[in-house]
């Protein structure tokens, strides 16, 4: 195959998994690292499990990352259609050829007949492999089961395959990750390629659908080892030039176990949602089984595609850091643009009054909270003193600086001196600086007389530089909290 062609191929029985993500992204990255194509496959033969909504949250996903398709459901192509349910009137074309080739029969065994055999195998410890009763019925056993309302289910011959493109049982082929992998596939057993329903099977569909598409590269997860040897057998009966396979490591938690849903966000909507930047995301999962030469792990995908070598991928399985994916998500946060930044914010402050500030004002308030912000979320928790007329105060401030003589002291001072203060931010450093040293004098720390202040004007002991929030919040605002904050004595 001349042109690169690869593939992603979820199924829609649940949101895009991060896993699933990566594997996207390693596709997209080797079809651009050769001039190739990217190609969305929707595989939902599952009916019972598929849902337009799952379908729809693989399009947003995929989008959101910025891994956009050449080929799909969506956006047509030359291979279409793109949607496994839509293909079914393809699959007996095929089913008939194995047939007629020899490299498939008719099974009419039934369900319990089946679960017999497997009954069988594990009483006498041994791992399940069809029996094959049914490769050499007649044609009179055949009519005569079919009486009786059977209907046939299509199995593959894997001894026949094997011996006609390979004259052994073991069948080994190259990985581009993994190198060199092997398997006998007398253990492998004649399955099922077409139920007895009509439907195809998986290892049956995939390999029409990637032959029919000129897939030149299989780029996915190492659960599908062993359906890559079912594959490639499949691919040589039919005459097919067998694509290039090449198997990733699993990413699993920081314990080492699976990543599930019990260690956080596993769906890249969930990681959306919470606040993860695309950007940061699409680069943090770039590096789970992969490093950049030059040792530089910040990086746009652009940049990724330019050092990206298949080759060079980690075969071992990679650890979704969780606090890595924070850091490098605080630092893209960091990096925005203050306009962008502002209007990325805005889905999480909903619940206060944004008109309380003039565009200046929620600008300036923006870019003083930004720092330790680790998600786009946590701007919720940063900025409530920032609205409304009153604070709610921490009860441990309360008692612990608002209730002492000392910040007592130290409030009644302020709202004093700040009546005549002119509340932009260039003067009021310099008139808190000289109130800290007012304070100092008398023997209080400058902490402690700030602690006092932001306290009653926050009802927090940290937050964002003192300075900008009174010049945010202004004179009127300020005093009536610090005002509130002063117990009244008679």
């Amino acid at each position: 195959m001349s042109e690169v062609r690869v593939r992603i191929a979820p199924s829609p029985s649940g949101n895009l998994h991060v896993g699933t993500a990566r594997t996207a992204l390693f596709n997209y990255l080797f079809a651009k690292k050769n001039n190739g194509k990217f190609v969305l496959r929707i595989e939902d033969t599952d009916a019972e499990r598929t849902s337009q909504a799952y379908i729809d949250n693989i399009f947003d996903s995929l989008k959101a990352l910025g891994l956009n398709w050449d080929e799909g459901p969506d956006v047509g192509g030359p291979y279409g259609p793109y949607t496994q349910s839509e293909r079914f009137d393809i699959y007996p074309k095929y089913v008939q050829e194995l047939l007629d080739k020899g490299f498939a029969y008719e099974c009419f065994c039934t369900p319990e007949e089946l679960e017999a055999e497997k009954e069988e195998a594990t009483q006498n410890k041994k791992a399940y492999v069809y029996s094959k009763k049914c490769e050499n019925l007649t044609d009179e056993e055949k009519e005569k089961l079919r009486a009786e309302g059977r209907k046939p289910a299509i199995r593959f011959n894997i001894a026949k395959a094997q011996k006609a493109f390979h004259n052994s049982s073991m069948l080994t082929f190259d990985d581009l990750v993994k190198g060199e992998l092997h398997m006998d596939t007398d253990l492998l057993g004649d399955f099922v390629i077409m139920k007895s329903n009509g439907s195809p099977t998986y290892n049956f569909a995939v390999v029409i659908d990637d032959m029919l598409m000129k897939i030149s590269h299989v780029i996915r997860g190492e659960d599908h080892i062993s359906n890559t040897f079912k594959q490639i057998l499949i691919f040589e009966a039919l005459g097919a030039e067998v694509p290039h396979f090449g198997h990733l490591g699993m990413i699993l938690a920081p314990d080492r176990s699976k990543l599930s849903k019990r260690h956080g966000a596993t769906a890249v909507s969930e990681f959306v949602e919470k606040g993860y930047l695309t950007d940061a995301l699409i680069n943090f999962v770039a590096l789970l089984g992969w490093s950049p030469s030059d040792g530089q792990e910040i990086k746009t995908v652009d940049e990724i595609a330019q050092d990206f070598r298949i080759g060079e991928i980690s075969s071992s399985n990679s650890i979704f850091e969780y606090d890595k994916l924070n850091w490098m998500n605080s630092h893209y946060i960091k990096m925005l643009p203050i306009e962008e930044l502002k209007e990325r914010l805005k889905p999480y402050l909903t619940q206060y009054d944004l008109t309380e500030l003039s565009d200046e004002q929620y600008t300036r308030m923006v870019e003083v909270t930004r720092e330790p912000l680790t998600l786009l979320s946590d701007i919720t928790d940063a900025v409530p003193y920032f609205f409304g007329n009153s604070v709610e105060i921490e009860p441990e401030v309360q008692t612990d600086v608002l209730d002492t003589d000392v910040s007592q002291q130290v409030l009644k001072e302020f709202a004093k001196q700040a009546e005549n203060w002119e509340f932009e931010e260039e003067n009021l450093h310099e008139k808190l600086e000289a109130f800290r040293g007012y304070f100092k004098e008398q023997g209080i720390k400058p902490k402690v007389t700030m602690w006092a202040i932001r306290a009653a004007v926050t009802g927090r002991t940290r937050g964002a530089d003192m300075t900008a929030i009174l010049a945010i919040l202004g004179k009127d605002k300020v005093l009536k909290r610090v005002n509130t904050a002063i117990k009244q004595t008679v």
